[in-house]
């Protein structure tokens, strides 16, 4: 069954929608996905999680069926930062001011600047298949481009990428989840069917994109003034990578978050591609029952 127990709701917060799922009891955890998808993608490993903990996985900003700023320009309302602020002010909301994170993707990138803004909110982080938004960037070669050329062309000037991608949502979604090859069958049909209902949804497709567009510019500044501030992860830190992916290849994953780190980290390649917790479930679900209290 598609989250077992798990109740699908609506909060506002400071004005903006957060749709979300919440289910289980124990220690507040929340579940942060990726691009191009919604809360959906933890359908295999969040049911398994809620048999410890209060497991809430919300679409967030821009994705899925949470709200959706207008694109604007300097694109500040989709700096991490502010991501962040909605993701911390539903747990505060909730009645969780201190929880834990698991978190892929941009989710990953979001929880990055969580943890650096609101050290006291965050006990434990788990990030999949990412390393330092900064870290990409300032090390970018040509491999980098053409593995990773999606950061590029979604960062072109509005409404460039969105007019295309709205051509065939389907299309482009297919081809941007195929860094690894897989077929229709890899998502589950409930999820697959949510990730393409909310691309179709008016301001998903601009979002994505400013999304983005905040990655190579605020986002970037806000990176910069942390690291001269000398501000780094203060809780331990999991990192997960698939090792199908582009992330082992280019990177020691672990050397590079023990530079952003002042606490623990370990972690390791899973045997996946990209989408560690729809491939491999059990894996993941073995190395968070390993790290989480």
């Amino acid at each position: 069954m598609f989250f077992e127990g798990f109740a699908l709701e609506e909060r506002d917060v400071a004005g903006m929608r957060v749709r979300f799922r919440r289910g289980g009891s124990g220690p507040p955890l929340l579940l942060l996905h990726g691009n191009p998808q919604t809360h959906a993608m933890w359908h295999k490993v969040a049911p398994v999680l809620a048999r410890r903990f209060t497991v809430i996985c919300p679409d967030i900003r821009g994705y899925g069926f949470s709200a959706k700023p207008k694109p604007a320009p300097g694109h500040a309302a989709y700096a991490k930062r502010e991501m962040a602020k909605d993701v911390l002010g539903l747990m505060r909301e909730l009645g969780h001011e201190r929880f834990s994170v698991v978190s892929h993707d941009r989710g990953a990138r979001l929880a990055h600047r969580l943890v650096l803004d609101h050290a006291e909110a965050v006990e434990r982080l788990c990030v999949m298949d990412i390393v330092p938004t900064l870290h990409h960037f300032e090390n970018a070669d040509m491999e980098f481009g053409l593995g990773y050329y999606h950061w590029f062309w979604l960062a072109q000037p509005h409404p460039g990428p969105e007019t295309l991608i709205r051509q065939d949502v389907e299309m482009w979604f297919r081809i941007h989840t195929s860094r690894e090859p897989k077929d229709d069958g890899f998502f589950h049909p409930e999820a697959r069917a949510d990730y393409l209902a909310a691309l179709r949804e008016p301001g998903t497709v601009e979002a994505i994109c400013e999304d983005y567009r905040a990655a190579a510019t605020i986002d970037l500044e806000h990176d910069r003034e942390s690291r001269a501030q000398g501000v780094k992860v203060a809780c331990p830190l999991l990192a997960l990578w698939g090792e199908k992916g582009k992330i082992g290849q280019w990177y020691d994953a672990l050397a590079v978050w023990r530079a952003y780190s002042a606490a623990e980290v370990t972690g390791h390649a899973v045997n996946s591609g990209h989408y560690l917790a729809e491939e491999a479930p059990g894996e993941v679900l073995e190395a968070l029952e390993e790290f989480l209290p």
